[in-house]
């Protein structure tokens, strides 16, 4: 049994904090060891449509009003942030789904080979290569059933390579950002269920992140203009009560969105898609030796003190930092193919 108490570091100030799970009871309740085999009503839960109609419930509904602003109270959020008026959120999903003004709260790092965090979320990194002290076998997904079986170009290209996975909580802004700068090589979206996200679920032998519906693309950041750290895959998953993944990339702020597609160039730190509604995860693969986190998150997970339920399945400590979008997360390294990158074209913006 993981432990009840699941904390992480706040990276601004080093700070410890204790995370108050939503719907912490039910998610344990329905994901104990002992339910998860064969519970109907789990199953249940974890359908697209039983999935739906929480989301209404709990989002758009009258009620959902007066919890968002219970909600934004015990938060403490800023909402000096948004882009739009806050008195015009009268349902919790347009407290969700709430635009702000990025381009002042979430300043971009000049370095261009930097990769950034694509949402406000809490983030554990890790290695697919058993040679790497960062290893973290099974438990968070299956591999290949992560990116789908039948892509073997794509199963060949990250194995062996490093892993980010960003969780959002439900309070954080939920658009997701480019991390990277490249032209987008494939898009594809996978089937499955809308299990809960909750460290509890994660931790159990379900393996959300590799069961639910998600979309991946996968970026080549090896292009004129690109973040030059290989080949990234932004996978973006679903979570109970979160039924659509809305590709919209924006160039300039949130101006003239467009949907995903093959060939078309994204910039770094621009918004591409968006969460509707609720929290959910972001997990970004990166191509073996191309890149290295940077060190305070590698610092964070071994805190000392910190209590995580990632822990103990793991074997380590292993402790969240809680970082903003388009804030730095890791590094270009100079590999074998860094300095040798085959001249390319780069693909006209639409």
């Amino acid at each position: 049994m993981t432990s009840i108490t699941h904390q992480y570091i706040e990276r601004e100030t080093g700070d410890v904090h204790t995370e108050d799970l939503y719907m912490d009871r039910v998610v344990r309740f329905f994901y104990s060891e002992a339910r998860e085999q064969a519970s109907v009503m789990l199953r249940w839960l974890t359908g697209r449509g039983s999935s739906r109609l929480l989301g209404y419930l709990n989002y758009d509904t009258r009620w959902g009003s007066h919890a968002c602003r219970r909600f934004v109270a015990n938060n403490g959020l800023d909402l000096t942030e948004c882009l739009e008026n806050p008195a015009g959120f009268n349902t919790v999903r347009k407290f969700f789904e709430r635009k702000i003004k990025y381009w002042q709260c979430r300043p971009l790092p000049e370095n261009e080979n930097s990769v950034v965090a694509p949402a406000d979320a809490r983030v554990v990194v890790g290695s697919l290569s058993e040679t790497s002290k960062l290893f973290l076998k099974g438990k968070f997904f299956s591999y290949d059933e992560l990116v789908a079986r039948d892509k073997q170009k794509w199963l060949h290209a990250f194995r062996g390579g490093d892993f980010a996975i960003f969780r959002l909580t439900p309070e954080k802004y939920h658009y997701n950002h480019a991390p990277v700068a490249g032209i987008v090589e494939d898009y594809y979206e996978i089937a499955g269920r809308y299990h809960s996200c909750n460290p509890s679920a994660i931790t159990q032998v379900i393996t959300p992140y590799s069961k639910n519906k998600r979309v991946v693309t996968i970026i080549n950041t090896d292009v004129p203009g690109g973040t030059r750290v290989g080949r990234v895959a932004m996978i973006e998953i679903v979570a109970l009560m979160i039924g659509e993944i809305l590709q919209c990339y924006s160039r300039h702020q949130y101006l003239n969105p467009l949907p995903m597609r093959n060939g078309m160039f994204v910039q770094r730190g621009c918004p591409k898609s968006l969460f509707r509604p609720g929290s959910s995860t972001t997990l970004l693969l990166f191509e073996k030796n191309r890149i290295h986190f940077a060190e305070d998150l590698l610092q964070n997970q071994t805190h000392p003190t910190a209590e995580s339920r990632f822990s103990l399945p793991f074997g380590r400590t292993l402790v969240e930092t809680d970082v903003k979008v388009r804030s730095p997360v890791a590094q270009a390294l100079s590999g074998p193919h860094y300095d040798t990158i085959p001249n390319q074209q780069e693909i006209p913006l639409p």
